[in-house]
């Protein structure tokens, strides 16, 4: 190409365009699959999950005959308030579920704190004891210590390495998350996919004198963990079998761990992830545009988001939705929205 000049050059790109079978400025299709997502109101909170999962039972049923086990990702932030908590009587309704299905059922988590208090004081270690078909195991995620690592922006935006849970990789293995609706200190609201990017990275395990944690990594900036936990769900979405969240008792004001309760009543599930969070943050009355990892997650084609693309059963949002209270930092939480001022201007 020696003989050829800029002009001559930018024709030929044009000409090549043009050429049959080639097609200049293709847009970029807008990630349109519809998404099926189940909305149950009541006063029981093991039946409201057990009749949100029947709900969706068609568009999760093969996957879930076709894999060996079930894990299920409760959400154990707090390893003492139950309101922040996934309550003993949601995996009752997810066991009664699977329990047709006989297959062997995993409780796996990797609490902030100690996971193995997180199943006492809650209960868990009840449950392998009432379903016995499902031969139901407690697993601590980070005392197991198995990972695949993967790189997340720190604060300088610079990579850092990440552990996530391998468990939660498993393909042999229909993961299902188990979240609470609850607000939030960082991202505005924790639902599945917070649930499950945040509860897959490992901190150092029970016994272990070096102190470390990974979970720390994905809190250096309110933008760098909308994205950092976009990457990290890019990295789980393939092995995402479903999700379910209880509304029952949700949490709004300083959430994760010291808001207060709102008798919401609801269960959400589908087999989207983006899509039952979209509903739960419909059903909390939050601005759907304020959601920065859920938006980022539907715009690569994880899920979706848009509301009119998503076909709800049960109760309408009409029926359930109430304001929640959001956390007193909600002004600077929605700074990631803004434009990015702590770096030099563009240069060149």
């Amino acid at each position: 190409m020696s003989g050829f000049t800029r002009r001559g050059f930018v024709q030929f790109a044009l000409g090549a365009a043009a050429a049959p079978g080639l097609r200049a400025q293709t847009p970029i299709p807008a990630y349109d699959k519809r998404a099926r997502v189940a909305l149950v109101h009541g006063e029981n909170r093991r039946k409201n999950i057990y009749e949100a999962l029947k709900m969706i039972e068609p568009d999760i049923a093969p996957a879930l005959k076709s894999k060996r086990y079930v894990v299920i990702k409760p959400n154990n932030v707090s390893t003492r308030n139950q309101l922040a908590s996934t309550h003993a009587d949601a995996l009752r309704g997810i066991l009664d579920f699977l329990e047709p299905y006989r297959k062997p059922a995993v409780i796996a988590e990797s609490s902030a704190g100690d996971t193995r208090e997180a199943y006492e004081t809650f209960l868990y270690t009840r449950l392998p004891g009432e379903y016995k078909s499902l031969r139901v195991e407690l697993v601590d995620l980070n005392e197991e210590g198995l990972y695949e690592v993967i790189h997340i922006l720190d604060a300088n935006l610079h990579p850092v390495p990440v552990r996530l849970a391998q468990r939660l990789l498993d393909p042999d293995a229909f993961i299902l998350c188990a979240a609470v609706m609850k607000t939030h200190n960082t991202v505005i609201a924790t639902l599945s996919v917070k649930n499950m990017t945040l509860g897959a990275p490992l901190h150092q395990p029970p016994g272990e004198t070096r102190r470390w944690n990974d979970k720390r990594h994905y809190h250096g900036g309110v933008r760098q963990t909308h994205y950092s936990m976009l990457l990290t769900a890019q990295k789980m979405q393939p092995f995402w079998g479903a999700t379910v969240i209880d509304g029952f008792e949700g949490m709004e004001g300083n959430g994760p761990t010291s808001g207060t309760p709102v008798p919401s009543r609801v269960a959400i599930a589908s087999a989207d992830y983006i899509a039952a969070d979209r509903v739960a943050v419909e059903a909390m009355g939050i601005d759907p545009n304020w959601m920065g990892y859920l938006r980022f997650c539907h715009q690569v084609g994880l899920g979706q988001y848009e509301l009119d693309r998503i076909d709800l059963a049960g109760a309408s949002l009409e029926r359930v939705r109430r304001k929640y209270v959001l956390h007193r930092d909600i002004e600077r939480q929605l700074e990631w929205m803004g434009e990015m001022t702590e770096v030099p201007p563009k240069l060149g």
